[in-house]
């Protein structure tokens, strides 16, 4: 078994950072397949990093379940997995979770802050400190499993830890609601589980676990429940379809929008944090189209307008779809839209929320992808008379500046015309003395006279 570097980007071959070759071995056969890796305590080892963090890394990437047999060593992915394809996403955990983004050494430890939801990193090489940026699946499991804990003693997702404290709280004489004592149960157990088995042989405890049917206790457990189902939505979010991010968009601009707060800058700057992580922000328009326009978006438009500038602002992509966003609008109040779609256009173009460029090139085209065809041309048909007027003012502004540009050289010409008699003025040849005629005569001499 040869050793590589850590960072297989570096060829170097005095390296220092050196790391075992992953040796995976495939078990079972069937729905039953597995992937063992052999060496992970080793490779987690020479990463500083928990086995736990780069088996979990496998299965997010993989989309497989995953296993931690943390009394024999032994670190499982579902189904059957090349031991080079693993160590390519290895690869991808170390660049994301181990080397640092500055120095790119892998002297590196996380400091987790789990009351704030952060994951830090902090290097040892070059001092630099900071958050790690990356939303993946993983960021949860790190969060909820901090390399300073033991998951072999505290189980994966932290619920073991939590289930013993209720258990001594059984045993310390705790009643239930009714006032008789809690019974214990090895099968009616309604603790929320990690959905990976991640947790290792702890039969021997689930035989003493004791549930809780207390009214506080059923609001603890449905609270870690949401708890862990908002830490989810950070990464899995990412995971979705553009389709499914842009409804979660849609339910949150629904919501602010329900409670009167689509007009405070706070909400606009949540919003557009929003798009931003869920990577929808140039579609963003379309869902705030549908949700502030109807029959009155001529005021409307002027309420909003801070919100629509802080998408569409230099941003060709997002007023395009702002434009689809407005024909889809037109479709669902034609009688009282239809007639006023020149004025509606004008409107966003003076508020400059519509690039003129923008507007010009849609109105090019008639596009079935918001509405159909048959209604898309009668819009083009309405705005055509601002589409007319658009270009007669570009094409004036396009001549006025062609006359600026002759006026310029005629003054130019005019500047040289008038100073070049001044230049040339040293150089006028004088007349000429008049010239005697040679008549054959002796000359005069004045003394003589």
């Amino acid at each position: 078994m040869g050793s590589l570097n850590v960072n297989r980007n570096v060829s170097d071959a005095f390296y220092r950072y050196k790391m075992p070759r992953l040796m995976a071995k495939v078990e079972g056969k069937g729905n039953g397949i597995k992937t063992v890796i052999v060496n992970m305590v080793e490779i987690a080892k020479a990463l500083c990093r928990p086995p736990t963090y780069p088996t979990k890394y496998f299965g997010c990437e993989l989309g497989a379940q995953t296993q931690f047999d943390f009394k024999n060593d032994r670190f499982i992915v579902n189904g059957s997995h090349d031991a080079t394809k693993l160590q390519d996403l290895l690869d991808g955990f170390i660049r994301r979770f181990v080397l640092c983004p500055e120095c790119d050494n892998p002297e590196t430890s996380l400091i987790i802050s789990q009351k704030k939801g952060t994951i830090n990193q902090a290097c040892k090489a070059c001092g630099y400190h900071g958050p790690i940026e990356i939303n993946h699946k993983l960021n949860t499991f790190i969060l909820k499993n901090p390399p300073d804990v033991n998951p072999a003693a505290q189980g994966a997702s932290l619920t073991e830890g939590k289930r013993g404290k209720r258990s001594k709280k059984q045993q310390n004489g705790e009643t239930n609601g009714d006032g008789r004592s809690s019974p214990r149960s090895e099968n009616n157990d309604t603790d929320v589980q990690s959905t990976d088995k991640d947790v290792g042989d702890n039969s021997e405890e689930d035989s003493e676990w004791a549930v809780d049917v207390s009214e506080e206790a059923v609001r603890a457990r449905m609270q870690d429940l949401t708890d862990g189902a908002k830490g989810m939505t950070i990464s899995d979010d990412l995971e979705k379809s553009e389709k499914e991010r842009i409804d979660i968009f849609y339910e949150v601009v629904k919501r602010r929008r329900d409670e009167g707060s689509l007009e405070n800058p706070a909400t606009h700057r949540e919003l557009l944090a929003e798009a931003d992580r869920l990577e929808i922000r140039s579609k963003a328009p379309l869902v705030l189209a549908e949700l502030l326009f109807d029959q009155q978006i001529y005021a409307q438009v002027k309420k909003h307008r801070l919100l629509l500038l802080r998408f569409t602002h230099e941003d060709a992509k997002a007023q395009k779809c702002l434009i689809g966003g407005i024909e889809q609008v037109i479709g669902l109040h034609q009688d009282s839209l239809l007639p006023k779609v020149p004025l509606i256009f004008k409107l966003f173009y003076d508020v400059d929320i519509l690039e003129e460029k923008v507007i010009l090139e849609w109105a090019t085209k008639v596009s079935k992808k918001y509405v159909w065809r048959e209604l898309s041309q009668e819009i083009h048909n309405k705005a055509e008379p601002f589409i007319k007027w658009l270009r007669e003012a570009e094409e004036e502004e396009s001549d006025s500046e062609e006359e600026d540009d002759d006026d310029d050289v005629e003054i130019q010409y005019d500047d040289r015309a008038k100073a070049s008699p001044l230049k040339e003025q040293p150089k006028k040849v004088q007349p000429a003395a008049p010239k005697v005629v040679d008549d054959g005569e002796d000359d005069l001499d004045i003394d003589a006279i």
